[in-house]
């Protein structure tokens, strides 16, 4: 019996050598977890869930293409409910606690620079985010307080200033009013309209902030209704956005309106009233077209049953898949090893890596083969530039019969030439 109880402490002490030293050398604890911070609750609670459900989905297929270097993926999903503190607070559980070794998601601006800020940089932990457009953390970047361990999947304000100027004056809006969500999104979204829409002969006739979470926003729509626009852009978050458009309309407001990517949602056609939304037209970022777009349209619908229109569902996608990517050629599972190869992930001699299972099972495997590989994502072709920020098209979209539906593409060509000619 003696025998039997030292030979099962030599046991038990062998493994633990080995689980020791696999862990050493950079071999993973299955499952290996990706952390993601997103608003399923508040505000940004009904454009957040269908972010996490594409982040989720991103997950499944890496998984069923064969894990991280072998391993299945988690994803450790935090709810930040639009809050920058409870975001601040999910990132530092998922770091300190959950030990995870990269972040994705995270929507709004004012929470990704506050993790950037109080977690992740200082925790070195690369953060991989979907839907924070501010250029607030590009300037961060450059002054070497991101550490490298900022990305983005989408492109900045300027993208969607630049989206809201055109969508305006294609319509002969020349001179509208703004009401924006009071945080560095909204007001640097502002300045980024103004500035383009004074270069395409338009003009602001005036804007007006709004705090988030307000039962009515009369006042603020008063505010702005006394401004004598000729059509309403509104920079909101689907909840609010909702609330200030019904109350917009009931006041007697313009029905031409421009909306932000934040009120493409079914949620905000139903709670204003497609019937009120007829001359309604708003911007998102825009896909390229192509195979990577299409394997991932196709892999949504077949999940979810429906077409992914909404924001961030292909950023969200792109970036979990990008991470993971990354995670897979690291030579350890650690934050700075991941950040150094974000990029690698993105060489234009690779082999090109689609969306969907087979196509994340090609690079997954090239990569432990150790051949270079070119993520061609979701949303198409990107790469990271030095702040970690990419570029990309932008779309026009209306609503139809009760629809979402695309009205017009503004496409990389285009947009680059409208960046000149700005002075972005």
């Amino acid at each position: 019996m003696k025998n039997k109880y030292l030979l099962a402490i030599a046991g038990a002490l062998t493994l633990a050598l080995t689980n020791g030293m696999a862990l050493a050398q950079g071999a993973p604890q299955c499952p290996v977890k990706i952390g993601a911070v997103i608003p399923l609750t508040g505000p940004q609670g009904p454009i957040g869930k269908p972010i996490a459900d594409s982040t989720q989905l991103a997950v499944e297929h890496v998984s069923a293409a064969g894990g991280i270097k072998g391993c299945p993926v988690e994803l450790a999903l935090r709810d930040d409910t639009g809050q920058p503190t409870l975001g601040v607070d999910a990132a530092r559980y998922l770091v300190d606690v959950q030990k995870v070794p990269a972040i994705v998601g995270v929507v709004g601006s004012g929470i990704a620079t506050a993790i950037v800020s109080s977690v992740t940089t200082a925790a070195k932990i690369p953060m991989v985010s979907c839907c924070a457009v501010t250029p607030t953390l590009t300037r961060l970047s450059e002054e070497g307080k991101t550490g490298g361990y900022f990305f983005r999947t989408i492109p900045t304000s300027r993208v969607f200033g630049v989206a809201h100027a055109v969508a305006a004056t294609d319509r002969g809006y020349k001179n509208p009013v703004v009401i924006y969500v009071n945080n560095d999104f909204g007001s640097s979204l502002l300045r980024d309209i103004e500035k383009a829409l004074g270069t395409l002969g338009g003009k602001i006739a005036g804007a007006v902030p709004y705090n988030e979470n307000q039962p009515s926003y009369r006042t603020e729509v008063n505010q702005a209704l006394a401004m004598k626009g000729d059509a309403l852009i509104l920079l909101a978050f689907s909840q609010d956005g909702a609330t200030i458009a019904r109350e917009w309309i009931s006041l007697g407001g313009t029905q031409n309106l421009v909306l932000h990517n934040t009120l493409r949602s079914t949620d905000f056609i139903n709670a204003v009233g497609a019937r009120f939304l007829t001359k309604a037209v708003g911007i998102d970022n825009a896909q390229v077209a192509g195979p990577s777009v299409d394997a991932f349209n196709a892999g949504f619908k077949a999940k979810f049953n429906r077409d992914p229109i909404g924001p961030g569902l292909h950023t969200g996608y792109d970036a979990v898949v990008v991470t993971a990517l990354a995670m897979q050629q690291a030579a350890a599972l650690d934050g700075t090893a991941i950040r150094d190869t974000l990029r690698l992930v993105q060489d234009p001699a690779g082999e090109t890596v689609i969306p969907g299972v087979e196509g994340i099972k090609k690079g997954l495997e090239a990569i432990k083969a150790g051949r270079k590989v070119r993520y061609v994502g979701a949303t198409g072709p990107f790469t990271f530039d030095k702040n970690g920020d990419v570029t990309g098209p932008a779309l026009v979209w209306k609503v139809e019969d009760g629809k979402l539906v695309t009205d017009k593409v503004i496409d990389l060509e285009q947009m680059t030439a409208l960046f000149r000619r700005i002075g972005f």
